[in-house]
């Protein structure tokens, strides 16, 4: 068993301003898209030039936002969400969801897409391979927070979280943070090293995660108040992945079928 590396949460205050670990994990994602995003730009088969970026980011992060929380609230806590509408805005609570940032995502590159003559599908492309610098800055803010942990176990790299009880579990923020950061980046970086079929790494990227995210949920404790969803197994995580991996896999399909 490992020692829980206990890491206090707030990186840096400032009088009355905290800052959060877990925020900085959006920062380094947003500033990775920034950054690696004007490299992309600069490819001859890019929809937008790279001055654009900025703006780019800018309309991605505010659908990661509104759409994580908008998501997390439909999806995890629609029950509570009924009996105080407020929840919506108690973000100091916590709760973003995955899978409603994407849509969020989706919403602002149709958004911004309009602004600039190009298809979502074309900036979804763009975007695709840069995503999962961001997903595995994320998970390693969940695992900073000692939050998401995984089910109890007895491989020798199980940890005993601070607020996990006292039975060692899976690290499951680590093993998102592998798979959906470290290893969807290298597949999509390779993946699209040559111009593809537009929709074809916007497929291949959202098949991927839902396979990776599926996966971990077997060793991922489900939400406390949702508990397994069907099956005595599937969660709300799988549930949710299920229709990424089909969808994700139709789109490559049909992109390579009769490029778009």
């Amino acid at each position: 068993m490992l020692t829980y590396p206990v890491i206090d949460p707030v990186a840096l205050s400032i009088g009355p301003v905290k800052v959060h670990w877990y925020g900085l994990m959006y920062l380094v994602g947003f500033a990775a898209v920034w950054w690696l995003g004007q490299k992309s730009a600069a490819k001859p088969w890019s929809p937008i030039k790279p001055e654009v970026i900025e703006d780019l980011v800018t309309f991605g992060a505010f659908g990661v936002v509104l759409g994580g929380r908008i998501g997390y609230i439909l999806f995890y806590n629609f029950t509570e969400f009924l009996n105080d509408p407020l929840l919506l805005f108690k973000i100091w609570q916590g709760g973003m969801s995955f899978h409603g940032g994407m849509l969020g995502v989706f919403v602002a590159m149709w958004f911004f897409g309009r602004q600039q003559g190009c298809s979502v599908l074309q900036l979804s492309d763009l975007i695709a391979p840069l995503a999962p610098i961001g997903l595995g800055a994320g998970r390693i803010g969940n695992f900073i927070n000692s939050e998401l942990w995984g089910r109890p176990s007895d491989v020798p790299w199980a940890m005993v979280f601070p607020n996990g009880g006292p039975l060692a579990r899976h690290p499951s923020q680590l093993y998102e943070a592998l798979l959906e950061g470290l290893v969807l980046y290298a597949i999509m970086w390779f993946y699209t090293r040559q111009a593809r079929p537009t929709m074809a790494p916007t497929g291949m990227a959202v098949m991927l995660y839902g396979c990776f995210r599926f996966f971990v949920e077997f060793f991922r404790m489900p939400d406390a108040h949702l508990g397994f969803i069907a099956l005595d197994w599937l969660t709300m995580g799988q549930l949710l992945s299920l229709p990424m991996i089909i969808i994700g896999a139709a789109m490559v399909y049909f992109a390579y079928r009769k490029p778009v």
